[in-house]
């Protein structure tokens, strides 16, 4: 078990996969908000870049993993012109932001959006030519179970790119990150999502989350070759990229 499927936004009795789709049902609506606002809207940059990763294949049918409020998703059908990408989510409350935002963007004919437990994806085996996620496996209730779902789904030869939030690791920016992540990242966080628990869990996630080479061989042991990863910000990010 990894350190981050150890920690729970509100308690520990209950499993965490039902904590996590509460916490993200009670912040959908000020969720985007504070995503740009606590990120300087560097994160719109991380985005892209992981997207471009996925550019020279090309893929036609896209799997967008803890789809949240859809802004990876609908950026990934602007870049990419798939055929179609399905947003899969555990919470209600973020996808129904996120279908507002497609509906105004005028792509419902590509983009849409399923309730999924990615544990156990209701998709078929090789179903996928991409599969992304921005800022969502390190809710994963088992970090393995949900990359080999991810894994599965995905055609031979496809991709994966994925961008989490990371703790930083040189000086001073390790140092300057630790500080921010334990006093105005909750603060605001509370202020404007009114949920108190909810930035303290993101913080400890952030810290607890394995990273850089550790992350790769991850990966690798869910199954995908040619795995990588690159560091953005200073660290703040770290972007994976892979091929089954």
């Amino acid at each position: 078990m990894y350190k981050q499927e150890k920690i729970k936004p509100y308690s520990e009795k209950e499993e965490k996969g039902k904590q996590v789709e509460l916490m993200f049902d009670q912040i959908a609506h000020s969720y985007d908000l504070l995503n740009h606002r606590l990120s300087w809207n560097i994160d719109k940059g991380w985005r892209r870049k992981a997207i471009r990763q996925l550019a020279s294949a090309k893929p036609q049918c896209i799997l967008d993993v803890a789809t949240g409020t859809g802004d990876f998703a609908i950026m990934a059908a602007k870049m990419l012109k798939p055929k179609s990408l399905i947003g899969a989510d555990i919470s209600e409350g973020m996808m129904n932001i996120g279908k507002g935002k497609v509906k105004k963007a005028e792509m419902d004919d590509v983009i849409s959006f399923k309730k999924e437990d990615c544990m156990n994806l209701t998709f078929e085996d090789s179903t996928f030519d991409a599969v992304t996620s921005a800022f969502g496996i390190r809710n994963f209730p088992n970090l393995d179970k949900g990359l080999k779902e991810m894994h599965r789904v995905l055609k031979e030869g496809g991709q994966i790119s994925i961008v989490e939030l990371t703790e930083p690791v040189s000086f001073p920016m390790k140092q300057l990150f630790k500080i921010y992540s334990h006093t105005v990242l909750p603060i605001v966080g509370r202020l404007i999502s009114k949920d108190t628990n909810a930035y303290n869990y993101l913080t400890d996630t952030i810290e607890a989350f394995p990273q850089g080479e550790t992350m790769v061989a991850v990966l690798k042991r869910a199954g995908f070759r040619e795995a990588k990863f690159e560091r953005l910000t200073f660290g703040v990010c770290t972007m994976y990229f892979a091929t089954k």
